[in-house]
């Protein structure tokens, strides 16, 4: 069996579990449990804080079988694939990297047309999102202004200035902050627990202060450590 790296195999799977972002856990919970979900969002922040991953979360609240919820079961078929970031008929995830150009927009755009195959909505996730083209864009706003009722569109971006004002202001904004110190060295210090390996103290804060913030940079500094020397309880 191939080895899953730290970053993967303690991904959050709900909101309870995204460490230091609280205040967007807690308002995008209270849009579900409201009935006050929206059409557009917008997660930036810098890389390693969780962007991608509220996202699918908020993707697996609205499309688990047993939702709309807050805790979505993580075992039904819609949240296993959001999870692994495979891509559906209902789940799209894109790399505006990769499909940052007018047509794959409007091919986005059309498909958007269509009710959700097997889900209650029809959700894009669309990863570094400021690299998306100005006329991209552009193909993009008529659809975030009259979005048919079952399309949410979610951005991921580390550059928010980026995005034009119209899509802006057509979406709501969330944004996500590097994680503290100390939440990170906790987090390493639970981590190192569940997986049965001791690390000294001033080697975690090595880590944690090296990252600045980024959990997901912490958990691949931890791995590529234990590879030099692991230290089994």
């Amino acid at each position: 069996m191939s080895y899953l790296v730290l970053a993967r195999k303690y991904r959050p799977q709900s909101f309870e579990d995204v460490v230091g972002q609280t205040p967007v856990s807690r308002t995008l919970s209270n849009a579900i449990e409201t009935s006050r979900v929206a059409h557009g969002y917008i997660f930036s922040g810098p890389r390693g804080v969780g962007k991608t991953t509220t996202a699918r979360i908020l993707a697996k609240c609205l499309n688990c079988v047993k939702g709309p919820t807050i805790t979505p079961c993580n075992a039904c078929d819609a949240c296993v694939t959001i999870s692994q970031g495979s891509s559906t008929d209902d789940v799209l995830e894109i790399d505006g990297a990769s499909n940052r150009g007018i047509e794959q927009i409007r091919e986005l755009r059309e498909s958007a047309k269509y009710s959700p195959a097997r889900s209650r909505y029809r959700i894009y996730i669309i990863d570094e999102a400021h690299q998306i083209t100005k006329d991209a864009f552009g193909a993009l706003l008529k659809t975030l202004e009259e979005p048919p009722p079952h399309v949410v569109f979610m951005m991921a971006t580390t550059e928010v200035q980026k995005i034009p004002a119209p899509i802006l202001s057509r979406c709501q904004r969330f944004a996500l902050r590097p994680i503290s110190a100390e939440l990170v060295f906790k987090h390493l210090k639970e981590i190192c627990a569940k997986e049965k390996v001791k690390v000294e103290d001033p080697a975690l804060a090595d880590i944690v202060r090296f990252v600045e913030g980024s959990l997901r940079d912490a958990l691949s500094l931890l791995d590529q450590a234990l590879v030099f020397s692991p230290c089994l309880l």
